[in-house]
Protein backbone atom coordinates (compact mmCIF):
# COMPACT_ATOMS: atom_id res chain seq x y z
CA UNK A 1 0.00 0.00 0.00
CA UNK A 2 1.74 3.30 -1.10
CA UNK A 3 1.19 6.68 0.82
CA UNK A 4 -1.71 8.87 -0.24
CA UNK A 5 -1.10 11.24 -3.39
CA UNK A 6 -3.50 13.94 -3.76
CA UNK A 7 -3.77 15.92 -7.48
CA UNK A 8 -1.11 18.04 -8.32
CA UNK A 9 1.71 16.41 -6.23
CA UNK A 10 4.66 16.06 -7.71
CA UNK A 11 6.33 12.85 -8.89
CA UNK A 12 9.57 13.98 -6.48
CA UNK A 13 6.70 14.19 -3.71
CA UNK A 14 5.76 11.21 -4.14
CA UNK A 15 8.85 9.23 -4.18
CA UNK A 16 9.83 10.94 -0.80
CA UNK A 17 6.49 9.87 0.55
CA UNK A 18 6.45 6.82 -0.38
CA UNK A 19 10.25 6.78 1.18
CA UNK A 20 9.17 7.93 4.19
CA UNK A 21 6.29 5.53 4.82
CA UNK A 22 9.09 2.94 4.59
CA UNK A 23 10.84 4.03 7.18
CA UNK A 24 7.82 4.90 9.67
CA UNK A 25 6.85 0.99 9.06
CA UNK A 26 10.81 0.10 10.03
CA UNK A 27 10.31 2.20 12.89
CA UNK A 28 7.35 0.52 13.93
CA UNK A 29 9.19 -2.78 13.94
CA UNK A 30 12.15 -1.04 15.99
CA UNK A 31 9.81 -0.02 18.55
CA UNK A 32 8.24 -3.48 18.58
CA UNK A 33 11.80 -5.08 18.91
CA UNK A 34 12.51 -3.08 21.91
CA UNK A 35 9.18 -3.42 23.30
CA UNK A 36 9.55 -7.14 23.32
CA UNK A 37 12.96 -6.84 25.08
CA UNK A 38 11.49 -4.84 27.54
CA UNK A 39 8.91 -8.04 28.28
CA UNK A 40 11.79 -10.18 28.53
CA UNK A 41 13.37 -8.90 31.48
CA UNK A 42 14.56 -11.25 34.06
CA UNK A 43 12.15 -11.01 37.61
CA UNK A 44 13.63 -7.61 38.98
CA UNK A 45 14.71 -6.70 42.48
CA UNK A 46 12.37 -7.35 45.42
CA UNK A 47 11.28 -3.83 46.41
CA UNK A 48 10.46 -2.46 49.94
CA UNK A 49 6.75 -2.26 50.70
CA UNK A 50 6.67 1.94 50.33
CA UNK A 51 4.34 3.75 52.45
CA UNK A 52 2.41 6.65 50.55
CA UNK A 53 -0.08 8.84 52.08
CA UNK A 54 -3.69 9.81 50.55
CA UNK A 55 -5.88 12.33 50.84
CA UNK A 56 -9.78 12.56 49.55
CA UNK A 57 -9.82 14.07 46.41
CA UNK A 58 -12.33 16.97 46.68
CA UNK A 59 -11.48 18.20 50.01
CA UNK A 60 -10.26 21.67 48.81
CA UNK A 61 -10.09 23.91 52.70
CA UNK A 62 -9.39 22.64 56.20
CA UNK A 63 -7.46 20.42 58.20
CA UNK A 64 -7.19 17.74 55.23
CA UNK A 65 -7.05 13.90 56.87
CA UNK A 66 -5.00 11.26 55.03
CA UNK A 67 -4.74 7.89 55.18
CA UNK A 68 -1.51 5.54 55.35
CA UNK A 69 -1.43 3.25 51.99
CA UNK A 70 1.34 0.54 50.77
CA UNK A 71 2.95 0.03 47.38
CA UNK A 72 1.71 -3.82 47.80
CA UNK A 73 -1.58 -2.37 48.44
CA UNK A 74 -1.98 -0.20 45.17
CA UNK A 75 -2.25 -3.46 42.97
CA UNK A 76 -6.51 -4.40 42.62
CA UNK A 77 -5.80 -7.81 41.54
CA UNK A 78 -3.71 -10.61 40.81
CA UNK A 79 -1.47 -10.24 37.20
CA UNK A 80 -1.96 -6.61 37.04
CA UNK A 81 1.13 -4.60 36.92
CA UNK A 82 1.18 -1.13 38.40
CA UNK A 83 2.87 1.72 36.77
CA UNK A 84 4.02 4.86 39.05
CA UNK A 85 4.25 7.91 36.94
CA UNK A 86 6.86 10.47 39.69
CA UNK A 87 5.49 13.96 39.50
CA UNK A 88 8.52 16.35 40.16
CA UNK A 89 6.84 18.55 42.65
CA UNK A 90 7.91 18.85 46.55
CA UNK A 91 11.08 19.39 48.26
CA UNK A 92 13.11 21.33 46.25
CA UNK A 93 10.53 21.68 43.34
CA UNK A 94 8.72 24.09 44.77
CA UNK A 95 6.20 24.29 41.78
CA UNK A 96 4.65 21.82 39.60
CA UNK A 97 6.80 20.26 36.86
CA UNK A 98 5.02 22.04 33.66
CA UNK A 99 6.16 18.82 31.60
CA UNK A 100 5.17 16.45 34.11
CA UNK A 101 1.77 18.21 34.12
CA UNK A 102 1.29 17.82 30.20
CA UNK A 103 2.37 14.17 30.97
CA UNK A 104 -0.42 13.48 33.51
CA UNK A 105 -3.06 15.48 31.21
CA UNK A 106 -2.92 13.08 29.20
CA UNK A 107 -2.97 10.26 30.99
CA UNK A 108 -5.75 11.60 33.05
CA UNK A 109 -7.96 11.29 29.66
CA UNK A 110 -7.06 8.04 28.98
CA UNK A 111 -7.24 6.61 32.70
CA UNK A 112 -10.25 4.63 32.65
CA UNK A 113 -8.51 2.64 29.23
CA UNK A 114 -5.64 2.03 31.25
CA UNK A 115 -7.24 0.58 33.97
CA UNK A 116 -8.71 -2.05 32.18
CA UNK A 117 -4.96 -3.65 32.18
CA UNK A 118 -2.93 -2.07 34.96
CA UNK A 119 -3.13 -0.21 37.91
CA UNK A 120 -1.66 3.68 37.76
CA UNK A 121 -0.74 5.90 40.53
CA UNK A 122 1.01 9.47 40.48
CA UNK A 123 3.58 10.04 43.43
CA UNK A 124 4.99 13.33 43.96
CA UNK A 125 7.00 14.67 46.96
CA UNK A 126 4.95 17.44 47.59
CA UNK A 127 2.29 17.03 50.43
CA UNK A 128 -1.33 16.05 49.97
CA UNK A 129 -2.36 19.00 50.68
CA UNK A 130 -0.78 21.15 47.71
CA UNK A 131 -0.68 17.59 45.56
CA UNK A 132 -4.68 17.58 45.71
CA UNK A 133 -4.88 21.60 45.09
CA UNK A 134 -2.70 21.25 41.54
CA UNK A 135 -4.90 18.27 40.99
CA UNK A 136 -8.27 19.86 41.30
CA UNK A 137 -7.09 22.89 39.20
CA UNK A 138 -6.00 20.82 36.58
CA UNK A 139 -9.00 18.40 36.24
CA UNK A 140 -7.38 15.31 37.24
CA UNK A 141 -10.33 13.02 38.42
CA UNK A 142 -9.15 10.02 37.13
CA UNK A 143 -6.19 9.36 39.25
CA UNK A 144 -4.54 7.93 42.40
CA UNK A 145 -2.48 10.64 43.41
CA UNK A 146 -0.01 10.20 46.46
CA UNK A 147 2.51 11.59 48.67
CA UNK A 148 5.80 9.91 49.17
CA UNK A 149 6.15 11.56 52.15
CA UNK A 150 8.96 10.79 54.52
CA UNK A 151 9.66 7.24 52.56
CA UNK A 152 12.93 7.05 50.50
CA UNK A 153 10.57 5.64 47.24
CA UNK A 154 11.44 8.79 45.13
CA UNK A 155 15.47 8.56 46.16
CA UNK A 156 15.50 4.63 45.48
CA UNK A 157 13.64 4.49 42.24
CA UNK A 158 16.17 7.58 40.97
CA UNK A 159 13.24 10.80 40.66
CA UNK A 160 15.10 12.29 43.71
CA UNK A 161 18.63 13.66 44.56
CA UNK A 162 20.08 13.72 47.87
CA UNK A 163 19.34 17.63 48.04
CA UNK A 164 15.50 17.09 47.40
CA UNK A 165 16.12 17.43 43.53
CA UNK A 166 13.05 16.39 42.20
CA UNK A 167 13.23 14.24 38.04
CA UNK A 168 10.13 13.13 36.38
CA UNK A 169 10.38 9.31 35.76
CA UNK A 170 8.21 6.38 35.02
CA UNK A 171 8.35 2.93 37.05
CA UNK A 172 6.76 -0.75 36.83
CA UNK A 173 5.97 -3.16 39.20
CA UNK A 174 4.73 -6.36 39.51
CA UNK A 175 3.61 -8.94 42.78
CA UNK A 176 4.79 -12.42 43.08
CA UNK A 177 2.25 -14.81 43.87
CA UNK A 178 3.09 -14.69 47.88
CA UNK A 179 2.34 -10.90 47.64
CA UNK A 180 6.06 -9.48 47.33
CA UNK A 181 6.65 -6.41 44.98
CA UNK A 182 9.32 -6.34 42.25
CA UNK A 183 10.32 -3.70 40.60
CA UNK A 184 10.38 -4.52 36.76
CA UNK A 185 11.02 -0.94 35.10
CA UNK A 186 11.54 2.15 35.14
CA UNK A 187 13.04 5.40 32.49
CA UNK A 188 13.83 8.86 33.11
CA UNK A 189 14.06 11.39 30.67
CA UNK A 190 17.59 11.49 30.31
CA UNK A 191 18.90 8.55 28.28
CA UNK A 192 23.16 9.70 28.20
CA UNK A 193 25.02 12.46 28.61
CA UNK A 194 23.93 13.90 25.27
CA UNK A 195 19.98 13.00 25.23
CA UNK A 196 18.41 14.87 28.14
CA UNK A 197 14.96 14.83 27.29
CA UNK A 198 13.80 11.62 24.95
CA UNK A 199 13.35 9.38 27.47
CA UNK A 200 9.55 9.19 28.18
CA UNK A 201 8.25 10.89 25.33
CA UNK A 202 6.02 8.02 24.16
CA UNK A 203 3.80 8.93 27.18
CA UNK A 204 2.98 12.10 25.49
CA UNK A 205 0.81 12.23 22.38
CA UNK A 206 2.08 16.33 22.15
CA UNK A 207 5.28 15.23 20.70
CA UNK A 208 4.15 12.65 17.91
CA UNK A 209 1.41 15.15 16.72
CA UNK A 210 3.92 17.96 16.35
CA UNK A 211 6.85 15.78 14.73
CA UNK A 212 3.96 15.39 11.82
CA UNK A 213 4.13 19.35 11.11
CA UNK A 214 6.51 21.04 8.97
CA UNK A 215 7.87 23.08 12.10
CA UNK A 216 8.44 20.28 13.86
CA UNK A 217 8.94 20.19 17.73
CA UNK A 218 11.43 23.33 17.80
CA UNK A 219 11.68 24.78 20.90
CA UNK A 220 8.51 24.57 22.62
CA UNK A 221 8.08 23.45 25.89
CA UNK A 222 5.47 22.79 28.41
CA UNK A 223 3.72 25.90 30.23
CA UNK A 224 1.25 25.84 33.21
CA UNK A 225 -1.03 28.66 31.69
CA UNK A 226 -0.70 29.59 28.44
CA UNK A 227 -1.88 32.91 26.48
CA UNK A 228 -4.34 32.86 23.86
CA UNK A 229 -5.34 36.26 22.20
CA UNK A 230 -3.84 38.38 25.22
CA UNK A 231 -5.82 36.54 28.34
CA UNK A 232 -4.78 34.05 30.30
CA UNK A 233 -6.09 30.74 29.84
CA UNK A 234 -5.52 27.38 31.29
CA UNK A 235 -2.88 25.12 29.56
Amino acid sequence: MRATRLTGESTEYARRRDELRLAEIELMRQRERVAELRRALPPGAVVEDYRFLEGPPDLAAGDEPVREVRLSELFTGPDRPLVVYHLMYGKRQETPCPMCTLWIDGLNGVARHLEQNVDFAVVAAAEPRALRGHARGRGWHNLRLLSSGDSSFKYDLGSEGEEGDQDSTVSVFNRDQDGRVRHFYTAHPTMSEAISERGIDLLSPVWHVLDLTPQGRGDWYAELQYRRDGAAASG
